[in-house]
């Protein structure tokens, strides 16, 4: 009976309770947008990093995620194969070198971080070979592969011949010409700055290093399993290796999903106090109202606890009925922007320093939905307390004054 007449009493005053509703709409719809927009966003930087070098789990010798010496290279690789090989849970594993270095060409030079790869297995590894803007991916002894960014402050192009000095595992100093045949953009400027690709036995010969490598880059079926797979790997290799997931070896990443959620919580307040405020007017003026009917039904006996859920309900209906409308509108916005992406290409720039690609695709996460639904019937809850207070104030005697 309650649930009943709460919903006729919201529809006595139908453009009030529209305006209130509708604000409800639109504050349901911009949190939906906004907030798979930001997940979107963090998702894209998140799979980047992944899939552009870090992976879900890098091994390397202890210290090594420190100081990128080369004297830090794994010197047992083969143990390390061995026990990779044997697990199911991995999709694909890569075997590269890494160290600091110095590129030269005829117009200038840069301090660069070498990464010597496979390139039949890291073609299918990284979103690298994907991203070549011009020229192809390395695919043999002596060939080098550069980001644009370096390419445009060496003045380099597809052809030129480009000098690496490095400082060998012996501390001697050794240079070597590459060629260049292929120019990469990744999402992140700092990124093509510095990582430039050659194989892995161009890289092993650079260092003179003979079979050795500096890291084991992992990619497994399922990235929730990292946590739990990086204690295998642990106990089955010992503690002479370090093994860091990618929240460990990027936290960019961590520090990106905290702000993500400070941010998140920010926006659904300032939103959920906007409505409230309208709740609670809408509710006040609908009480004022109707204090001869209160009071009537306070003289007949009602107790007051069945007038305050009367309030509640009503507001409890206005925040339920605008957050499925709301729901229903944000739907329509969402489903066709998820797969055409938002192309914010204004702040590419920007978005490039983050590691975000041009166009962001928005996602709808459960824990998005959860808030969706939960967030503005709570609000309304919340804003008809005041209200239903003021109307266990009335008093039977009060309601005279309004016969």
């Amino acid at each position: 009976m309650l649930l009943k007449l709460a919903w006729r009493n919201i529809w006595r005053n139908k453009r009030r309770t529209l305006v209130v509703l509708t604000s409800v709409v639109v504050g349901v719809v911009a949190l939906l947008l906004v907030d798979t927009l930001s997940v979107g966003m963090l998702k894209q930087m998140v799979d980047n990093q992944i899939n552009y070098h870090i992976s879900h789990i890098q091994i390397h010798r202890k210290g090594f995620s420190e100081d990128k010496a080369i004297e830090k290279h794994i010197k047992d690789y083969l143990k390390v194969d061995s026990v990779l090989s044997s697990y199911s849970q991995i999709k694909i594993y890569s075997k590269r070198v890494i160290s600091y270095g110095l590129i030269n060409s005829a117009y200038s030079s840069s301090g660069v971080l070498i990464v010597g790869v496979e390139p039949w297995v890291e073609k299918d590894f990284t979103m690298i070979s994907k991203s070549i803007v011009q020229g192809r991916y390395i695919s043999s002894d002596g060939e080098i592969l550069i980001g644009l960014k370096l390419a445009e402050k060496l003045n380099l192009k597809i052809g030129d011949r480009a000098v690496l000095m490095v400082s060998d595992l012996n501390g001697n100093l050794i240079s070597n010409v590459f060629r260049v045949v292929g120019i990469y953009q990744s999402p992140s400027v700092n990124f093509d700055k510095v990582y430039i690709y050659i194989t892995l036995k161009d890289a092993q010969n650079l260092f003179n290093l003979g079979d050795s490598v500096s890291e084991f880059a992992i990619l497994l079926y399922k990235a929730e399993l990292v946590n739990s797979f990086k204690e295998e790997l642990s106990k089955a290799l010992g503690d002479e290796y370090e093994i860091l997931t990618y929240f460990e070896i990027g936290p960019f990443i961590r520090i990106m999903i905290d702000m993500y959620m400070e941010f998140i919580w920010i926006y659904y307040l300032i939103i959920g106090v906007a409505v409230m405020f309208g709740v609670i007017n809408i509710m006040l003026m609908s009480i004022f109202e109707r204090v001869k009917e209160f009071g009537v039904l306070k003289a007949l006996g009602m107790k007051d606890s069945k007038i305050f859920s009367l309030i509640v309900l009503e507001s409890l209906l206005i925040g339920s009925l605008g957050t499925l409308i709301g729901l229903l509108f944000g739907f329509i916005l969402y489903v066709p922007l998820s797969r055409s992406g938002i192309n914010l290409g204004v702040f590419s720039e920007s978005l490039a320093l983050f590691g975000s690609g041009r166009i962001i695709y928005p996602v709808l996460t459960p824990f998005t939905l959860f808030l969706l639904l939960f967030t503005m019937p709570f609000i309304s809850f919340i804003a008809s307390i005041y209200p239903g207070i003021k109307s266990l104030r009335l008093k039977p005697i009060d309601a005279l004054k309004y016969i």
